[in-house]
């Protein structure tokens, strides 16, 4: 028995992870096209069919551009909240939706999902732990601050992707409008390197074996500066890191992570 995770492009031009285990196969979001879904599975040695549904954080193109063909061609259930289904809209061939509720676990094989709510400018924005064969997996992308709880539900996680998006100077002097960047800078938009160094430094539970630092901004980061600034949290973290730290990317998937 195995549990395997792997994300397969995370940033603004596409957002998606794989979760798996020898009898359930997850894709938390559908921001890739399928045909670059199925060439990232690929690459990565995973298996472009046999899916079970597919799970999905909130209604930005960039977590949900695939999701009408992948949920056609697969033959899969989208997994969403009623909120998010009322902000999108869809096309009549696709109807299998089932709706959670941000808060309540729910299962999908063997694999148990928690939706919890997060802070970012979409219409119910949430963030998902998953749980299976005694492993947590933490996925937590498009905030704009961290609240206590996300501090909390990410706790006891063998696997945390957490969002490392932009560096505040790059961002101050980068090419988005002045608006653009009130927003990603808003308790409501997404989180610096500075912030999630602060969470590794000081609420961070240091209990997880990979953490994977993810949704880095092409324009206003640079991945060198998002690690360095991870690594010395970590670092500074009494008593130490013991993780592997690794940067998810848009343009290839990660490893594959097993356990």
């Amino acid at each position: 028995m195995s549990v395997r995770v792997c994300v397969l492009g995370s940033g603004s031009r596409g957002n998606s992870t794989l979760v798996a285990t020898e009898k359930t196969r997850l894709l938390i979001d559908a921001g890739l096209s399928r045909k670059e879904t199925y060439a990232r599975l690929a690459a990565v040695g995973e298996r472009t069919d046999s899916f079970d549904a597919l799970v999905i954080s909130h209604e930005h193109n960039d977590h949900i551009n695939g999701l009408k063909m992948l949920a056609l061609d697969l033959k899969v259930p989208a997994y969403i909240s009623p909120a998010t289904r009322d902000a999108m809209s869809w096309d009549p061939q696709f109807d299998s939706i089932v709706h959670f509720t941000p808060g309540e676990k729910f299962s999908i094989g063997d694999i148990e999902v928690t939706p919890f709510s997060i802070p970012h400018d979409a219409v119910d924005p949430v963030a998902f732990c998953l749980e299976a064969q005694g492993l947590k997996i933490g996925l937590v992308t498009d905030l704009g601050y961290i609240p206590e709880i996300v501090k909390q539900r990410v706790r006891g996680c063998h696997c945390l992707i957490f969002e490392s998006n932009h560096d505040l100077d790059m961002l101050k002097v980068g090419p988005y409008p002045w608006y653009v960047k009130q927003r990603v800078m808003s308790r409501h938009g997404h989180l610096s390197n500075h912030a999630t160094a602060d969470f590794l430094s000081q609420d961070y539970d240091g209990q997880a074996q990979v953490v994977v630092l993810a949704h880095l901004s092409e324009n206003n980061n640079h991945p060198e500066i998002a690690r360095m600034s991870a690594e010395q949290a970590l670092a500074d973290r009494s008593g130490g890191g013991r993780q592997a730290l690794c940067l998810a990317s848009q343009s290839s998937p990660t490893q594959v992570f097993e356990w």
